[in-house]
């Protein structure tokens, strides 16, 4: 089924018809300078107020996350150029790193309705006013990505080759009642000597496109359905991400509730991947079906606490794995998670389990992820540290009555289990360490380190995409995978750019070294990225 803009737009009139960011910056314009938007409108009736359209609520912090720097600071290369030191890091819509797993629908240009925001170049194409009751903003994003692998996906290939990605989007609004989102996507990649993943090329595709429609305001927030192409993002992403680190990002199609309150969020949704054709337009994959329900707490500023129940209805007759069973499935998942920071503590526990069944087997499997740090407040470079402990089960049989191997489901999985992507949140320990320091406010340097075991030594060793890779039935092998460091540098070059240089090893443990010799994977790669 193709979701056509005419049969949105269609949709979103029937229902229309039925139901009548931080401080500012130290070089901010006078005020006197723009005029202020009116309260009236031109009839002499008050105007809408935009103050608070979308209503967006930041994403919830990442495990691993960062406490960025404060103060009177250079917020970027350019202001260290221009001795545009800042008494507070200024507003921005961007994150101040190369890599945003946010999507564009939920960038947040609320402060341009203050007169007194500092300008941009951009400014002229963000929240046009059509009258008084329409709105709409244009916006994009660019990036360039050289990659080099040693190695690459446990192959004894080299590989050096180069990606680019263009977004483009617009957004229109009508009051806070109808919303109209479309977004443009296009991934390239040139002189791989593997074949590109399906996640690596996407030309000329639509990454969203969607209609929100407003059901009503309930206690202290709006209620929307939102219908169509969309990207998701929930919690700490190790279940459900967008994905930005690959070149095509991930998105569904389907519907969408959603309320949004200072305190609390939730969603409900009913969605199909989309199955990424690199020369046609993407359609849903109609064998499978992902729907849930997501609630998100914050009893105050720097802690919050998830709740959910997921369920994933695939129907393509997979095996498990590379052998053993083959058939459908049903797996439902019931997580929980809280995180935050206190007196420089950092935390954060998250627990999943999973029920339901595949084929002829019933599934029970679960996943934990735990951490705690420290933030060396007022300290020279900024620096934090995390100790962490990553489980998810793995299977001991792959023929017998029950399956124990852990689902990963759609996650944002290089970030908590190495950059190189040979290792998924299924049947492993990761014993991991990670250390963030600001040489200076404008750079971001993380340092991570891990150690790999298998869950279980005779079941697969599973992908960053959750894919089995390699497999010792009898266990000989051992448990032992390996350990894997990561390097990023990211330099924050101005409000728009950003450059990320990286590398990654993997050394091989006994297992690799059984299953995969003379293989020790390796990754170098610099990005830029570019938003407006």
């Amino acid at each position: 089924m193709k979701f056509g803009l005419a049969g949105m737009l269609s949709l979103t009139f029937q229902a229309s018809a039925a139901d009548p960011a931080p401080a500012g910056s130290a070089t901010v314009v006078p005020a006197t300078s723009q005029t202020p938007i009116p309260a009236t409108g031109s009839d002499g009736s008050r105007r809408f107020d935009w103050s608070k359209v979308p209503p967006v609520t930041a994403p919830s912090r990442p495990g691993m996350f960062i406490i960025a720097p404060s103060g009177p600071r250079y917020y970027s290369l350019w202001d260290h150029i221009t001795g545009n030191k800042r008494e507070n890091p200024p507003v921005s819509p961007y994150a101040l790193y190369a890599l945003m797993t946010t999507p564009a629908f939920d960038i947040d240009f609320r402060y341009l309705e203050k007169p007194e925001h500092e300008k941009d170049i951009f400014d002229p194409v963000k929240r046009i006013y059509l009258g008084d009751d329409f709105l709409l903003s244009f916006g994009g994003n660019f990036w360039y990505r050289y990659m080099r692998e040693s190695d690459s996906r446990l192959t004894n290939t080299s590989d050096n080759y180069h990606m680019i990605r263009s977004r483009f989007h617009a957004d229109f609004w009508y009051q806070d009642r109808i919303r109209l989102f479309a977004e443009f996507l296009d991934a390239r990649t040139f002189g791989q000597a593997l074949a590109p993943l399906v996640t690596d090329v996407n030309h000329t595709d639509m990454l969203n496109l969607f209609a929100d429609i407003k059901i009503a305001n309930v206690k202290d927030g709006p209620a929307y359905l939102r219908v169509g192409r969309q990207e998701l993002l929930y919690g700490s992403q190790r279940l459900i991400s967008t994905l930005d680190w690959v070149n095509a990002r991930r998105t569904f199609q389907g519907v969408k509730g959603f309320w949004r309150t200072p305190a609390f969020d939730l969603d409900a949704f009913w969605v199909r991947p989309l199955v990424t054709e690199r020369n046609n337009f993407d359609n849903w994959d109609e064998k499978r079906e992902f729907f849930g329900l997501w609630g998100t707490y914050r009893p105050m500023k720097g802690h919050l606490a998830d709740f959910y129940f997921l369920s994933l209805d695939d129907n393509r007759n997979l095996a498990l794995g590379r052998a053993g069973v083959r058939g459908d499935s049903i797996t439902h998942t019931l997580g929980s998670r809280v995180a935050g920071d206190y007196n420089q503590f950092l935390y954060e526990l998250e627990g999943m389990y999973q029920f339901g069944q595949y084929s002829n087997q019933n599934i029970s499997a679960f996943a934990v992820a735990s951490g705690a740090g420290y933030h060396f407040k007022e300290k020279p470079l900024n620096p934090q540290f995390w100790l962490r402990y990553d489980f998810a089960s793995g299977d001991n049989n792959l023929t017998d009555g029950s399956r124990t191997t852990f689902n990963q489901l759609f996650p944002f999985g290089n970030y908590y289990l190495g950059w190189i992507d040979r290792v998924g949140r299924q049947n492993i320990h990761d014993f991991n360490a990670q250390l963030n320091l600001h040489p200076l406010t404008w750079t971001h340097f993380t340092a991570q380190y891990h150690r790999f075991y298998l869950a279980n030594k005779r079941d697969f060793l599973y992908n960053a995409a959750g894919a089995a890779t390699l497999r010792d039935a009898t266990g000989q092998s051992g448990s032992y995978v390996g350990d894997e460091i990561d390097f990023r540098f990211n330099i924050h070059v101005d409000r728009h750019g950003d450059v990320l240089i990286g590398y990654s090893k993997l050394f091989a443990g006994d297992f690799l070294k059984a299953r995969a010799p003379r293989i020790s994977p390796d990754l170098f790669y610099v990005q830029y990225n570019f938003r407006f």
